[in-house]
């Protein structure tokens, strides 16, 4: 008690913090996948390799949003690497092996089947989580989502739990999303995105009218205003895409490359 006390008030003594968390390895020459928030706000980065080594990684880049970071180590000789499989083909009931690091403890694996796809948490305008049932643990964050032909299909993120253990619901962020991430940090170490400018509101389709996005307000100055759009404008399409949301719309325009153009399918009331 008196040490404490004495370090709170004098400051004198620094702790350190480590934490655990998983990743894959991507290519041979040592790029690895994880979650930004497994190596946030880090000031060194110790990559354990299966075999026992152990090597020191620097951030490539990292992207909060959709919480995807890359990393990079120097290995003596090429690592094996994971293969990119498509999470769009995979389907509820597939069979799936989660892979990581769980409570520290090294490589584990576990198997289970996917339980729900699309998986909403309310952490942002990305969310699209692969729910799982597969045991993941705290530790297994960051660490690949196998599909049954040994291709990562996702990453897993997040568990669902009352007694911060798995309970058997976990998510996973799928492959489509991270690859692409992982492509263009390992490219520019940051990510840009589209931003529309306008408020959004859903609707729902009517006998008049299809469901689409509805544009609430419009800022002056900004993309949607110079393309034309104003307020009470249905959005139905984005780039031949049906809008039903207006998450789904934000997120078809920031996943847009910047600077370009994106082809909109509007109802405008006389």
């Amino acid at each position: 008690e008196l040490r404490r006390r004495f370090r709170e008030r004098f400051g004198v003594e620094r702790e350190q913090v480590s934490g655990a968390g998983s990743g894959f390895i991507i290519d041979p020459s040592g790029v690895i996948v994880t979650n930004n928030h497994v190596v946030a706000n880090a000031d060194s980065i110790i990559v354990s390799l299966s075999d026992g080594t152990q090597l020191r990684a620097r951030l490539i880049g990292a992207d909060e949003l959709t919480d995807v970071a890359v990393i990079q180590v120097t290995p003596a000789a090429p690592l094996p690497a994971a293969q990119w499989g498509d999470s769009r083909t995979a389907e509820v009931g597939d069979w799936v092996i989660a892979c990581g690091n769980p409570f520290g403890l090294g490589g584990s694996v576990s198997a289970g089947i996917i339980s729900a796809r699309g998986r909403d948490l309310g952490a942002g305008v990305f969310d699209d989580f692969i729910q799982i049932d597969a045991p993941i643990n705290p530790g297994n964050s960051g660490g690949p989502l196998f599909d049954t032909d040994g291709r990562v299909i996702g990453m897993n993120s997040a568990i669902f739990s009352p007694t911060g253990s798995s309970v058997g619901i976990g998510f996973a962020i799928p492959s489509e999303l991270v690859a692409r991430i992982a492509a263009e940090l390992r490219a520019h170490g940051s990510i840009a995105r589209g931003w529309p400018g306008v408020s959004l509101q859903d609707q729902a389709g009517t006998g008049h009218h299809p469901q689409g996005v509805r544009v609430v307000a419009v800022q002056r100055g900004g993309p949607a205003w110079a393309a034309g759009l104003r307020p009470g404008d249905l959005i139905t399409k984005v780039a031949g895409e049906p809008m039903r949301t207006a998450r789904g719309l934000i997120r078809a325009v920031a996943a847009a490359p910047t600077g370009g153009a994106l082809p909109v399918v509007i109802e405008r009331q006389a």
